[in-house]
């Protein structure tokens, strides 16, 4: 069984889970989630335990017990949701389609806009659409 532990203290390390948990039964593996870029802690992590009944009891016991200094929620993980894949730099993720082939000249073929936006006046450098005389 999968178990998701939360609220952590940025000092708790993947030893230190692990001898939480192994009073309770077998822990093929315990590791801390980090942030990508920084490698500092994200303040949860994940254990898994193979013995179901064991990884129940241990969440019984410690569920709302302090871990480090911090009240740590531990419960059973639930399943990843699907997300959305990103776009990659293309239009397709927020223009309708396309692709990163798509033709941005003429035409209207997938969605991506067709030829270069004009922008308004006031952004040109012109004057501002209010402040044009009326003839």
């Amino acid at each position: 069984m999968k178990i998701f532990v939360g609220n952590l203290s940025f000092h708790v390390t993947d030893n230190d889970l692990r001898s939480t948990f192994e009073p309770f039964g077998e822990v093929t593996s315990a590791g801390i989630v980090r942030d990508r870029d920084s490698g500092e802690s994200r303040g949860f992590a994940f254990i898994d335990m193979p013995n179901q009944s064991e990884a129940q009891k241990a969440i019984d016991e410690l569920n709302g017990k302090e871990l480090l200094g911090r009240i740590a929620n531990v419960n059973e993980a639930r399943p990843m949701a699907a997300r959305p894949r990103s776009g990659g730099g293309n239009y397709s993720s927020h223009r309708g389609g396309g692709g990163a082939n798509a033709s941005h000249g003429g035409g209207h073929s997938g969605g991506g806009h067709s030829g270069p936006r004009k922008r308004p006046d006031y952004k040109r450098g012109g004057k501002s659409r209010f402040n044009r005389r009326s003839y």
